[in-house]
């Protein structure tokens, strides 16, 4: 064997098989104690999903309670058990399909491109096409709202779909006629050091394109979410064509029979048809100008670490981006337990002020029981309050206080699921079940893949630094 053989088994056909295998390793600690929280809280939510069901048969009213039970469903339980079947029987390798976050088989994997990432944000900046927004609450309000009035929003964001194990790195869309419902967008993942298509082909990135012809209920999940035209390959043309008339120096390469032409459906359900071709952009000779920003290419600091942690910043600054940037499952966990919290606070402060016997108690009480009774009230107002700055932390990307909230929310809504058996708490339409809600629904949110990213990012970005 000569030395370049040697060199090559021994360099580049390794690092493959460590990248490929990465795959198959153990599963961090972080990642199992999530799963584990995402158990009790899926358990969680199918229990208190019966048990409102079960009240709509009380009152005529109450079958307004289908809408929370059908959220329930379709947001927490239905993904979640997709998440953790899928595990199972979907493949995790390549094969030409990308995954939702559920776990389910996604859109086809449809187009390539070879060049940088400032490369590819040019050209396809200059063919008309904008960055999709990272989905923030922000970002997520704006996209209803526009829906709903049918304003335009062309950097409206799109949900996440994985490959290579990781969410796509850049998304881009047309809208159509300022229609939100309907879009042209693709997503793109880098591809990882070193990997090679099936048959030995070589690409820089890989993307997924579709074409949005409405909004509607998903066919697996029953979210609302944007229905795509069945034929993916008149979209996938279509990148191909607007990137070419952009810019003279893109070229195109296909893979021919890249997979076998098939049709199938992805996560929400919808058909679509491909005949398997994989055309790649060649946009190795694009000149991108001295005076771009680098930041807002895709993988630019702008997507990988935040600039502003660690570089000298005030608290207060670093706070605001932090909030503005956090997922939506992170500050809708947030905004439920500071709901929940000041429930607490203000039902032990109306309870003090309202009830008799407890100011009776307090008064003209024994020393002994008044004492337990502040104890009691004083533990009450204290986990409150921590919980309220546990949140706060948790928006700064407070790794340990999430951990130490998702153990209080599963520890709580296991007392209740237990006080409840025992004959204890009677669940009807009460603050218990209540706060057993708003409990399920922070510890779901908080569990989520997205969020469990976003906490992690900080220590990564830290160790790198």
């Amino acid at each position: 064997m000569t030395g370049t053989d040697s060199q090559h088994a021994d360099g580049e056909h390794p690092s493959r098989r460590r990248w490929a295998l990465q795959m198959q390793q153990p599963l961090p600690s972080s990642t199992v104690f999530d799963r584990f929280a995402f158990l009790v809280g899926t358990a969680s939510a199918v229990w208190l999903a019966v048990i409102i069901s079960l009240q709509t048969f009380r009152y005529a009213w109450s079958v307004l309670l289908f809408v929370p039970v059908w959220a329930i469903m379709a947001y927490l339980v239905l993904p979640r058990l997709h998440r953790m079947l899928s595990d199972l029987y979907v493949p995790d390798y390549f094969f030409g399909r990308t995954r939702t976050a559920d776990g389910l088989l996604g859109d086809p994997v449809n187009l390539g491109v070879d060049g940088t990432a400032a490369q590819l944000d040019d050209v396809m900046t200059r063919a008309g096409w904008h960055r999709a927004d990272e989905i923030t609450a922000a970002s997520t309000w704006g996209i209803i709202v526009s829906t709903l009035t049918r304003r335009s929003y062309p950097t409206a964001p799109v949900s996440p779909l994985m490959l290579f194990g990781r969410r796509h790195d850049v998304a881009y869309q047309q809208e159509v006629a300022g229609n939100p419902k309907q879009r042209h967008h693709v997503r793109f993942w880098h591809c990882p050091p070193g990997w090679l298509l099936p048959g030995g082909a070589k690409t820089d990135w890989l993307g997924a394109g579709t074409y949005d012809t409405d909004v509607g209920l998903s066919l697996f999940t029953l979210q609302v979410t944007h229905r795509i035209d069945e034929n993916t390959d008149i979209e996938r043309d279509f990148v191909v064509q607007s990137a070419r008339d952009a810019d003279p120096a893109v070229r195109v390469r296909e893979l021919h029979d890249f997979t076998t032409g098939y049709h199938s459906r992805n996560g929400g359900g919808d058909r679509f048809i491909t005949d398997g071709d994989l055309p790649i952009l060649d946009v190795t000779r694009v000149v991108v100008p001295e005076d771009a920003d680098p930041a807002a290419a895709p993988g630019g600091s702008r997507s990988a670490v935040l600039p502003e942690e660690g570089h000298g910043e005030s608290l207060r600054t670093t706070a605001e981006r932090s909030i503005r940037r956090a997922p939506l499952s992170t500050f809708f966990a947030v905004g439920v337990v500071v709901l929940g919290a000041l429930l607490d606070l203000g039902g032990l402060v109306i309870g003090m002020a309202t009830d008799a016997d407890i100011r009776r108690l307090l008064a003209d009480g024994p020393a002994d029981q008044a004492t337990v009774l502040l104890v009691v009230i004083g533990f009450g107002a204290v986990v409150s309050i921590a919980q309220l700055l546990m949140a706060w932390s948790v928006l700064r990307r407070g790794r340990r206080s999430r951990a130490v909230l998702m153990v209080l929310l599963a520890i709580g809504v296991l007392s209740t699921a237990i006080d409840y058996l025992d004959g204890r708490a009677a669940l009807g339409f009460n603050g218990t079940l209540l706060a057993a809600c708003l409990q399920c629904l922070a510890l779901l949110a908080l569990s989520s893949e997205s969020a469990g990213a976003w906490a992690r990012r900080r220590s990564t970005a830290h160790r790198g630094s």
